[in-house]
């Protein structure tokens, strides 16, 4: 069982990395980060750091989330897509923020994991789709928001372009793990403005072919 007192050593540990917007903060000591992680980590869940989860990936490590959360300036009245569902810790901090999270993830272990934690938060205002998220999800754009989980190796042009007028993407960019720099692009009358947040690593965004299934919702 997690103690408040991990938690609390969490939330300081957060301000001191620099994340200071009360909302993002109050997200994160609500969410139970050890509803998304397996049994066998649930007593390090409230430690600043990544961890195993399922199909050889990580849940992010608490500073990166709460960093791109607060990067991301959500308003309770958006509509934010995720691209990379993965554990939905990520997913789940958002729907506390905004009205509606769309959220894309290309392994359906990975969802199916992530959905039975939604399902069990009753966390009502998230819409999942397997697919490939480098396309977006274009029949519900434009979005206020949009927050990439994995590294593309220049700005995808098919993300930005399902931003609306005055819309915000925080997305790693990089080559190479060694070589990403999370991006805040912002969309504007002339175009898209860039905002260089800092090194990061992340997954590469992979890309194919295959047309994603139709969209499901968690309902509470």
């Amino acid at each position: 069982m997690t103690s408040d007192a991990t938690r609390i050593r969490l939330l300081m540990e957060l301000r001191r990395q620099g994340i200071g917007d009360l909302r993002v903060l109050s997200a994160m000591e609500r969410m139970p980060r050890e509803e998304f992680v397996p049994e066998s980590f649930r007593d390090r869940a409230y430690e600043n750091t990544a961890l195993p989860i399922f199909a050889g990936q990580t849940i992010s490590q608490p500073t990166v989330v709460a960093m791109m959360t607060q990067a991301l300036q959500v308003g309770a009245r958006m509509k934010v897509l995720e691209i990379g569902t993965g554990s939905g810790y990520q997913a789940a901090i958002l729907s506390r923020l905004c009205r509606r999270v769309y959220s894309i993830e290309r392994n359906r272990e990975l969802l199916s994991a992530a959905e039975k934690s939604f399902k069990r938060l009753r966390l009502g205002n998230i819409t999942t789709r397997l697919g490939d998220g480098s396309k977006g999800w274009p029949e519900q754009a434009p979005f206020e928001r949009i927050i990439v989980t994995a590294a593309a190796a220049a700005l995808p042009m098919t993300l930005a372009e399902q931003l609306g007028p005055g819309g915000i993407m925080v997305i790693p960019i990089g080559p190479t793990p060694i070589d990403q720099q999370l991006m805040r692009v912002t969309r504007t009358d002339a175009g898209f403005t860039t905002e260089d947040l800092g090194p990061v690593r992340f997954v590469p965004l992979i890309s194919d072919l295959a047309e994603p299934l139709p969209a499901r919702m968690e309902r509470s």
